[in-house]
């Protein structure tokens, strides 16, 4: 999964940014942690993969990853140039989803672009310059297409949807909530990889006071929220200085240190949990004695697609997967005795993956 992290200048993003790749970039499983100066790779903490790396005494547990791109500071006129973010709006085109930090704190040391805290504004500032990037990508893209529409029905169609598209778009609407009318205009509206287009989820920067109630008595907080009632958004509050204290810490200290707080969570584990609900993901694991490992898989994959991640031949010879809930697999100390207790199902070709699922494929090719 790949994330991207916008927001206007002094909100906080950058700080986040570093806090979250640092806290979730220490383990040496993953060799290239730190790709780019504004790229971080982070794994997904799940505590199944601990206890079942344990129980097989795996060799190596390989969490997910999330790549995080963090993007400059943008502000009025990035999209035309304005400051340094148009030269990396092309970097977050690939993302996944969205992560939008707002800033939803007081504080007269801290100097905002816009001269006052007013989160709702901040937000459709960075919308407006998503917004005019892609308007870009679409003005190009009707001018290569309208050369070949006079003599290709399908370029013609195609045509007519970009035309339509660009028209909301100046109407200051997203692409998101563009109505495509056929599974063409579907699929082609997909390929464009429009920034508006983009799942969204909001991180309310606030300060320490208003971590332990989540928000709930923070003003700008609330309006974050209503706003991202309204656009099919999620939302998750943070403290972008707590979570750098946090990243220094180990996870015993980290522990601690968050119980002093209030909170049961970092803002990494509430962002992550964010992103897969939003995204409509969940994690299947495999172990064994060589390895034990989560797969990122979408809600719904059928088994044979769900095999494919680890390899394609696992997706194309798949014969049967052998399906224990990680629980019961805990519970019974190993897949014989859970076999035993008849917790193992042999499931075919259409078995839907669940999330915690360990799984066992059968394959030949």
């Amino acid at each position: 999964m790949k994330l991207g992290i916008v927001g206007l200048p002094n909100v906080g993003k950058s700080t986040l940014f570093y806090s979250l790749t640092k806290a979730g970039a220490e383990s040496a499983n993953y060799p290239f942690c730190t790709i780019d100066p504004n790229i971080g790779v982070v794994l997904v903490p799940d505590e199944r993969l601990k206890l079942l790396g344990d129980l097989y005494q795996s060799k190596k547990v390989t969490n997910a990853v999330i790549e995080f791109v963090d993007i400059a500071g943008l502000v009025k006129g990035a999209s035309k140039g304005e400051g340094l973010g148009n030269q990396f709006l092309s970097n977050i085109r690939e993302v996944d989803a969205i992560v939008h930090v707002v800033r939803c704190f007081e504080d007269a040391n801290v100097v905002h672009v816009d001269g006052s805290v007013n989160p709702v504004r901040d937000i459709e500032t960075i919308n407006f310059e998503l917004i005019f990037s892609d308007i870009e990508i679409l003005e190009r893209r009707i001018a290569k297409t309208a050369r070949g529409a006079k003599n290709d029905k399908t370029l013609a169609k195609e045509l007519g949807l970009l035309e339509r598209l660009k028209a909301h778009l100046e109407e200051g609407k997203l692409a998101k909530t563009f109505q495509t009318e056929d599974e063409d205009e579907q699929a082609w509206l997909d390929s464009y990889n429009l920034l508006t287009a983009k799942s969204v989820i909001f991180a309310a920067n606030v300060g320490e006071e208003d971590l332990a109630d989540d928000g709930a008595s923070n003003d700008h907080v609330k309006t974050v929220r209503e706003y991202a009632a309204a656009t099919d958004s999620e939302v998750f509050v943070i403290c972008a200085q707590i979570e750098q204290e946090i990243a220094e810490l180990d996870d015993e200290e980290k522990a601690m240190f968050l119980e002093d707080l209030g909170l049961k969570e970092s803002g990494l584990e509430k962002l992550i949990k964010a992103s897969y609900r939003l995204l409509g993901l969940i994690s299947y694991l495999t172990a064994g004695e060589d390895e034990t490992r989560a797969w990122t898989i979408k809600e719904g994959t059928k088994a044979p697609q769900a095999a494919g991640k680890i390899h394609t031949d696992f997706e194309r010879g798949f014969i049967k997967a052998e399906v224990v809930g990680y629980k019961d697999l805990l519970e019974q100390g190993s897949l014989a005795a859970a076999r035993e207790k008849g917790l193992v199902g042999m499931e075919g070709k259409d078995y839907v993956v669940k999330d915690g699922d360990v799984i066992l494929f059968r394959f030949n090719v």
